[in-house]
């Protein structure tokens, strides 16, 4: 009987997690990168140094800042979350590289890898219907 319940309620799930996950990264990631402006953006993307891509920092700290506040908003509405989540997990895997070659303490490391795995696995399981995506792939049909 209870694992019907939940079986029953797994898009529910979905949003739950979509929601607590959007709403961290707009507020707690996203939004201050967002605010930092050029300064911040060159500090952030200079991480991308570990992956030996030295140019255009001021590029990828903004591209970091917007897949953290603008994919948080995204998967909040569950809009292209697919997409929103393969740039997160891009940007994760980003600061995984970077933590790892800091030699920071580990649970700096593991939060982003915890976080991409949240991450592809939004790739693989989608919105739920409790979203956009499932409202306008109704629509399509």
């Amino acid at each position: 009987m209870l694992k019907t319940f939940f079986e029953t309620r797994k898009d529910l799930g979905i949003l739950i997690l979509r929601l607590g996950i959007g709403t961290a990264f707009i507020f707690i990631h996203g939004w201050n990168k967002m605010l930092g402006g050029p300064e911040t953006w060159a500090r952030i993307g200079g991480a991308m140094s570990t992956l030996g891509i030295t140019f255009a920092p001021v590029f990828w700290g903004f591209m970091a800042a917007l897949s953290e506040f603008g994919g948080g908003l995204l998967l909040i509405l569950g809009l292209f979350t697919r997409t929103a989540s393969s740039f997160m997990a891009v940007t994760m895997i980003v600061a995984a590289a970077r933590h790892l070659t800091n030699l920071d303490p580990w649970n700096r490391v593991f939060y982003p890898i915890e976080m991409l795995s949240v991450f592809v696995a939004l790739i693989f399981i989608g919105a739920g219907k409790y979203s956009l995506d499932a409202m306008i792939a109704k629509r399509k049909k």
